[in-house]
């Protein structure tokens, strides 16, 4: 087919027909067009969440002969309204790519051969038993995703802290937005956003913390950008360490350095206070002060830092704030004074609404709990929170990322709806789950590198891998991937396609994806959205869910999973919402969610709860206490932090002198893993690529296109160079997306985390760029 370049395809993505795309992906399909086949019966329609980020756009999936042929925006979708991005649009394609894996396969004598699933399925489980005979329960580990549905993440919760007794049990999740939970559990008393997508169509301001929406979160993007449509006094202020296409859409561009925003945000909060914009009697009614324990580390030791919570006073909070002076926080972030002084005033005005947003880039940051406690201080000092229009907000790149990793139990420390370390909720997941009580081990064990460390140590032996691709995701790639092929270490990967992670794998079994299964996601502004099997799975792929279940039951425990494979993703709601059975996270009945496009939880009589918190809005809010209950807290009172501005792990220096940072580019989704396989998108963006400042280029002898060397402490990359493409670093500052496993930037990045929330700080570091050949007279 025709290559097509960049320019035109990003001009026709929005209106692209998925049908058409379908078409060119499999020339023999035959279309349900009124113009190509006027006399064919259409094709059925069914409502399903887009599965490639986290927003959770409502899609329509025309199905025909059995096979998903056409998409378009579901306009009953209270998310997307009827419009979806680029890969939304293209996202059955993913279903037939060429190399999908359709068979079980044990790997023998080095080399992966073919069996039949249930071979694979006893061998999974006999190893299994054997390495926790022969090396105790910890021995054993799962690690998933919030690619996992909820009934996914619900069985692997169930199956190894309930039944096998370990809390070996981690996701992807950690490395995305660990610390925006973390942030929200310490501010507000519990996990889930305050708001929802709702606050857009009544905010006045958007302020976007180093995120580049246009790109990550295009349909969201474009809600902000019909609300500054339709009233042209709203204004998009975006942050960020570089000129992105957000940046160019927003209303104004402030450009700082990577790990700026403690100083910003702490700077932010002292001109409020200093300009008396602080709105004192939400602070005085509604508000506590709170210190935690300062110089914790860099997160490469394995632990999670307890912050030891002590009580402080306004005063004494203002004191803190002294050190943050604009001059100060200008020669730490590159941002000017006035600069910080204006955004003060944009939120600090109290005829307007504002909504900050943010995500990974804030999240994986070394203090990233404390960067989003900081964020939640600055609506706190002005009362703007729990009301329309007036939002912190923090996204996530995977469909199931709006809690429900941590709320169905799949983070070391979880449980559904509650904590390991709770006796009370020890108690109530073990009577839920008809096991005893003392199955469920009290102390959390690895959060997700940490569980790799333990890999490369021998203290884990065997892992299980699904829904997630962490053989490029993780940061400091080569160590952890060395940790897989260590003698006596067993790998099992449930995957729908090929990957390097599939590579280390000793059974892989086939994933059945999305739409070729019955499941329910849950996305960033807290809507559950189910979606039925459409299309039979090829060849023997199964479910997540139905594997870890077909295991359990080989290990003896069928009287925990009873449930029949027809009915399963029924019978495991109905129980998984046992846990949720009060106002504060009560979901819908399974029966309104294949009903609607997506409710909310809370779910309450009926009624979704869009503002949590907001006594007129959330049923759990005691009205008693005034407009607001922040009920997550034994206080009833958010909590403001003082959190220090620390200086990164690592920063450049002579030997590496610039900012390395990696992202998400909009053509393509997390590893690469599915949209690499989607033909319009991959001829779009074949491969990844290093932007450079042009200014450094020249300076270097860089010309655009040259290949050169990326290298950091860790390791090493040939790249191609790219100079004024399609964003612009500052000086000192290179950027490489992600997307690319033949390109792993991963393998250059810093491992370190944010001690308080295990995330790791994984998306920038200091590097150097060295040319690979001088040319010829230059």
């Amino acid at each position: 087919m025709r290559r097509v370049d960049r320019r035109t395809f990003l001009k026709k993505a929005a209106v692209a027909s998925a049908a058409t795309a379908a078409s060119a992906m499999v020339p023999d399909l035959e279309l349900p067009s009124a113009l190509t086949q006027p006399k064919r019966t259409p094709p059925v329609w069914k409502k399903t969440p887009c599965r490639l980020c986290g927003v959770g756009c409502g899609l329509l999936v025309g199905v025909e002969k059995g096979r998903a042929v056409a998409v378009k925006g579901d306009p009953a979708s209270p998310v997307s309204k009827g419009s979806a991005c680029v890969k939304g649009y293209h996202s059955i394609q993913a279903l037939y790519g060429r190399d999908r894996l359709t068979r079980a396969m044990i790997r023998r004598d080095g080399v992966l051969a073919e069996v039949s699933l249930a071979e694979a399925l006893d061998q999974v489980a006999s190893k299994l038993r054997e390495t926790v005979q022969r090396h105790g329960k910890d021995s054993i580990a799962v690690y998933g995703s919030a690619q996992w549905t909820i009934p996914d993440a619900y069985v692997a919760s169930k199956l190894f802290k309930g039944a096998l007794g370990t809390n070996n049990v981690e996701t992807s999740t950690r490395l995305y937005a660990a610390s925006a939970m973390a942030g929200l559990q310490t501010s507000f008393g519990l996990d889930g956003s305050i708001g929802c997508y709702e606050d857009i169509d009544h905010a006045d301001v958007f302020v976007l913390w180093d995120a580049n929406l246009a790109e990550t979160d295009p349909v969201l993007f474009s809600r902000m950008m019909d609300r500054r449509r339709a009233n042209p006094a709203v204004r998009i202020v975006h942050l960020s360490t570089r000129m992105t296409r957000t940046s160019y859409a927003a209303d104004h561009s402030l450009l700082h350095v990577p790990h700026a925003g403690l100083v910003i945000a702490n700077a932010l909060c002292r001109e409020l206070v200093a300009r008396d914009l602080v709105d004192r009697e939400f602070v005085d009614r509604y508000v506590a002060f709170k210190q935690g324990k300062t110089g914790i580390g860099s997160g490469l030791e394995d632990a999670i830092v307890s912050d030891d919570v002590a009580d402080v006073t306004w005063e004494a909070y203002v004191r803190f704030l002294d050190d943050y002076t604009l001059k100060r926080a200008q020669e730490l972030s590159g941002l000017a004074a006035e600069s910080i002084s204006w955004l003060a005033s944009l939120y600090g005005d109290r005829s307007r609404t504002v909504m900050s947003v943010w995500g990974t880039n804030v999240n994986q940051d070394v203090r990233g709990t404390w960067l989003n406690n900081l964020l939640h201080n600055i609506h706190l000092l002005v009362g703007k929170v729990a009301s329309p229009g007036n939002s912190p907000f923090c996204t996530t790149g995977q469909p199931s990322g709006g809690g429900a990793v941590h709320d169905a139990g799949t983070l070391t420390h979880t449980l559904p709806r509650g904590l390991v370390q709770s006796e009370q909720d020890r108690r109530r997941a073990a009577k839920i789950w008809r096991v005893p009580v003392e199955n469920i081990d009290p102390t959390p064990t690895h959060t997700a590198l940490s569980m790799f460390r333990a890999l490369e140590r021998g203290d884990i032996r065997f892992l299980w891998i699904q829904a997630t691709n962490p053989m490029v995701s993780l940061p400091h790639l080569t160590r952890y991937r060395r940790a897989t092929t260590k003698d006596d270490r067993f790998i099992v990967v449930s995957e729908a396609y090929p990957t390097p992670t599939t590579d280390v794998a000793d059974v892989i079994l086939p994933a059945a994806m999305w739409i070729e299964r019955e499941g329910v996601f849950a996305n960033v502004e807290r809507r559950a959205q189910h979606f039925d099997r459409m299309v039979a799975p090829p060849g023997d792929a199964t479910s997540d869910a139905w594997q870890m279940i077909e295991v359990a039951r080989r290990l003896g425990y069928s009287r925990l999973f009873p449930w029949e494979e027809r009915s399963h993703v029924e019978q495991i709601w109905q129980e998984y919402r046992r846990f949720h059975d009060d106002s504060q996270s009560a979901l819908a009945p399974l029966s309104e969610l294949r009903a609607r496009p997506g409710v909310m939880w809370p779910y309450v009589d009926g009624r979704e709860t869009r503002w949590r918190y907001n006594t007129a809005r959330d049923p759990a809010a005691d009205r008693g206490r005034g407009a607001f209950d922040f009920y997550g807290h034994p206080d009833h009172r958010a909590w403001i932090w003082l959190r220090p501005y620390e200086a990164p792990v690592e920063t450049p220096d002579g030997g590496y002198p610039f900012w390395l940072s990696t992202g998400a580019v909009l053509e393509h989704w997390g590893t690469g893993s599915m949209t690499r396989r989607i033909p319009t998108l991959h001829r779009a963006l074949p491969h990844g690529y290093l932007e450079i400042n042009r200014d450094d280029a020249r300076q270097l002898g860089v010309r655009d296109g040259e290949r050169v060397r990326l290298v950091t402490r860790r390791g090493s990359l040939e790249i191609e160079a790219r100079l004024n493409y399609r964003s612009q670093p500052a000086r000192g500052q290179l950027f490489v997306p992600s997307f690319d496993e033949a390109l792993p930037v991963n393998r250059l990045m810093l491992d370190a985390t944010c001690p308080l929330s295990g995330q790791p700080d994984g998306s920038k570091c200091a590097a150097r760029v060295e040319r690979l050949l001088a040319r010829s007279g230059s």
